[in-house]
């Protein structure tokens, strides 16, 4: 016994069943990876099955290991809080000098890690405590699960050896509120154990469709000791269905069969834009994008026609697939956001490909499903070329460039003159965007103008909180990618009701000296509720935000300031605010009364189509009456 304490050894030899989670068909949520045999969600000292290689070794602390662990991983760098239960964690970081950043609220400690995951295409990492700290990051975890974006929750947790004490401090059931927002929850009861959990969490988090993995560590595993002999575990495959991938080849290859193809790109293409631009260019395919996949082809490419490719999406995208036969989905969800509600056309035939089985045909009907790593599935393609390899198009680029240009004179017209045009914005600053600049766009109406607008022109520089729509979320996300990408400029762009959720970070940025250009739309109000309020119900109930002082609270919080507050003043005060070699807080006053929104009006039309006769009866009877006798005060 002489690697660990006596106390430990009592922990292990005592441990309570009925604390310890177990994997359970249908009882617990956790997702696993078609490949990826059962990993136990509990480890304790007894052997794991892993194999020895490079990971830790020698005698350390728990908390000593674990940073190890995370530096093994390649982790750039740690967000989060510290607090009593894990301050023997974060002594351990400064000791072996893991770069950490301390943020104000543990919402912005997992937004932050799901910032600097998608801005480097790694593992993004944060560390909790239990209690409050837990239950204020659930919401950026659940973004990150949503979104498909690969984290490492390092949650400590409360005593839970034999002598553990009832009623401790933060004694919520950690494991248990994790398991609904989590890939999968690993629970460490011995000291021996935390270097193989966070590999393995490391594994799961990217393997098949990625998310967030907790492991909860009892805050005294952080104190005991052990020799640790350099347990890793054993590598995961990439998956790829050689039947299904055989079918849909069988497909692409019979043109009188597929006819026009078209590529609908996500995420999961992130990290293989030449492989897609190069299948393409093979299929002579036109390529729109989910919002979250915008980059994965460059938006200036011949064959690039935007994002979507409904009604919702850009006029190119929309007009481009009206003559497409076949619809190549890769490594994207076709989720309500990124849909309009669903408002998805419909196309005579799909091949749907995606790394995590359970995405494949839900809610659209793919003719061939593949499961399949979008990366190894574009690489086969590619090996199969001269099968699928369709003549030259000069039409089609024509077609999509007239499009483009004509969407982008729309896009130029002036159609605000209030206040700032929010179109007239992007459009500008799409014009002083560098190619390497990354920009986080929170959740406002203006996110729709700005996938619409902007020219993105590679993968992992467009960021939006897409199927959680966590409000505040680019504040914090853009902070982290800042510390972790130091060579490129980052913006965030947040409407005034997402600044007044996370506004506080941008102290953050000030302390630590990370030069984020903090853009605030700034209306007054949660103007997205009024668009969505005001035809449905004909008056607007609680939208209305209290007037900030946005220069004092930029001096507040340490940070340079400016105001745009009309058109013309857009490119030359843009340009200054960019410049700024400082964070800087940009202040835009702007209206978005007088131009159309396509997302929204398709929204509004999937949703008024959904309903029955006796709702849609309701509804025009509402209308029509408030339509008569206005309500004569909207807050």
């Amino acid at each position: 016994m002489r690697n660990v304490t006596r106390r430990t050894a009592l922990g292990v030899i005592g441990a309570v069943g009925g604390l310890a989670a177990t994997r359970t068909e249908g009882q617990h949520p956790q997702s696993y990876p078609f490949d990826l045999p059962p990993i136990p969600a509990v480890l304790r000292a007894e052997p794991s099955g892993s194999q020895v290689g490079v990971g830790v070794c020698g005698r350390m602390t728990g908390a000593a290991a674990a940073v190890e662990a995370l530096m093994l991983e390649g982790t750039p760098c740690v967000f989060g809080i510290p607090g009593a239960q894990n301050n023997d964690l974060w002594d351990a970081m400064k000791s072996k000098r893991l770069p950490y950043l301390l943020c104000t609220h543990e919402f912005s400690a997992s937004v932050m890690a799901d910032g600097a995951a998608r801005a480097t295409g790694r593992v993004g990492v944060f560390a909790v405590i239990p209690g409050p700290g837990l239950t204020n990051s659930l919401t950026g975890i659940g973004e990150a699960r949503l979104d498909s974006v690969p984290l490492v929750g390092l949650v400590t947790d409360i005593a839970h050896g034999p002598n553990a004490r009832a009623f401790q401090v933060h004694a919520l059931p950690t494991a248990a509120l994790l398991r609904p927002v989590c890939k999968l929850v690993l629970e460490v009861r011995h000291v021996s154990r935390i270097p193989l959990a966070i590999h393995q969490a490391f594994q799961v988090a990217r393997a098949g469709e990625p998310g967030p993995v907790a492991v909860v560590i009892p805050f005294d595993l952080y104190r005991d000791v052990w020799c640790y002999q350099g347990e890793l575990p054993a590598p995961l495959p990439r998956p790829l269905d050689e039947a299904a991938y055989r079918h849909a080849l069988g497909l692409l290859a019979d043109p009188s069969r597929s006819g026009r193809v078209g590529i609908y790109a996500g995420m999961g293409c992130h990290d293989h834009p030449e492989l897609l631009r190069a299948v393409a260019e093979t299929l002579q395919a036109p390529v729109a994008t989910s919002v979250s996949g915008k980059g994965a082809l460059d938006d200036r490419h011949p064959l690039a026609v935007g994002w979507g490719y409904g009604r919702f999406g850009t006029r190119t995208a929309e007009n481009a697939f009206r003559k497409v036969d076949t619809v190549l989905a890769i490594g994207v969800k076709y989720s309500e956001v990124s849909t309009a509600n669903y408002s998805i056309p419909p196309i005579r035939r799909v091949i749907h490909v995606d790394a995590e089985p359970a995405n494949l045909g839900r809610n659209v009907a793919a003719d061939v499903a593949v499961h399949a790593d979008s990366g190894r599935f574009l690489e086969r393609l590619l090996s199969d070329s001269a099968a699928i390899r369709r003549e030259d198009d000069p039409g089609l680029r024509r077609r999509i460039a007239q499009d483009r240009a004509l969407d982008r004179a729309c896009h130029e017209a002036t159609e605000i003159t209030q206040a700032v045009d929010p179109m007239r914005l992007f459009v500008e600053l799409r014009r002083q965007l560098h190619p390497e600049d990354l920009i986080y766009l929170d959740v406002t109406a203006s996110t729709h103008w700005a996938a619409e607008s902007l020219w993105v022109p590679g993968p992992r520089r467009y960021f939006a909180p897409s199927d959680n729509q966590s409000m505040g979320w680019s504040i914090p996300a853009a902070i982290a990618a800042q510390a972790v990408r130091p060579e490129v400029r980052v913006i965030s762009v947040a409407g005034d009701g997402c600044f007044l959720m996370s506004g506080l970070e941008t102290s953050t940025a000030a302390r630590e000296g990370l030069p984020v250009k903090f853009l605030v739309l700034d209306d007054g109000a949660y103007h997205y509720m009024q668009m969505l309020q005001q035809p449905l119900y004909r008056r607007t109930t609680a939208t209305q935000l209290a007037p900030i002082d946005y220069a004092a609270f930029a001096h507040a919080m340490g940070l340079a300031y400016i105001r745009i507050g009309t058109n013309d003043q857009v490119p030359g005060s843009l340009h200054s605010g960019l410049s700024y070699p400082g964070p800087i807080l940009i202040h835009v006053h702007i209206s978005y009364k007088g131009r159309e929104l396509r997302w929204l009006s398709a929204l509004r039309t999937s949703y008024l189509d959904k309903l029955d006769t006796p709702e849609k009866l309701r509804l025009g009877t509402r209308v029509a009456v408030r339509s008569v006798k206005p309500f004569k005060v909207n807050d």
